[in-house]
């Protein structure tokens, strides 16, 4: 991936076939949009606008042939389940997390599994965690749509500048 002295990456999770609108205007302000599964829907993908139109997603466990309709199996069969992505300043890994300790995926497996990232994104929980303490960092954005958002629904933001790394939660409450 080509590298811009600043990068602002905007990271989802768990759409389940709808990408909160707000949400889909924090992408459109950023240089590269990430989906960490169960996207349930090529037109989720259509939705993510980052800048560049660059959008990385991956496969969850709701990402399967009885899910998405039929005519959208050839955008499905092209999905991973885990993506390396290369940046300034290191390697980002995004897994979709149910192969990582079912419901409550484990930070530690993940580090094993993936000791050379700066940081792992991952989804399936629908919960909202930035676990920086440790490298390398663990993070899910929680749910960008309606199922199970714990609060409304969310993202992460990424930005890169250089070599230095930050992470910026957004939640918009359920209500607005």
């Amino acid at each position: 991936m080509n590298t811009l002295s600043h990068t602002r990456i905007g990271i989802i999770s768990d759409t389940h076939g709808y990408l909160d609108p707000r949400i889909a205007d924090v992408i459109e302000d950023c240089d590269l949009a990430i989906h960490a599964g169960d996207i349930m829907g090529q037109h989720i993908l259509e939705q993510m606008q980052p800048r560049s139109g660059d959008v990385i997603a991956i496969r969850g466990n709701n990402d399967n042939e009885f899910v998405w309709d039929c005519d959208q199996h050839p955008t499905l069969s092209t999905l991973d389940h885990i993506a390396h992505i290369e940046l300034q300043g290191g390697n980002l890994v995004v897994v979709h997390g149910h192969m990582h300790g079912g419901n409550h995926p484990s930070h530690t497996v993940m580090r094993t599994q993936f000791p050379d990232a700066r940081a792992i994104i991952y989804g399936h929980s629908h919960k909202m965690i930035c676990d920086t303490e440790l490298s390398p960092w663990v993070m899910n954005p929680g749910a960008s749509g309606q199922t199970r958002t714990h609060g409304g629904p969310s993202c992460l933001i990424l930005e890169i500048s250089g070599d230095d790394w930050n992470i910026e939660s957004i939640r918009f409450k359920d209500d607005e």
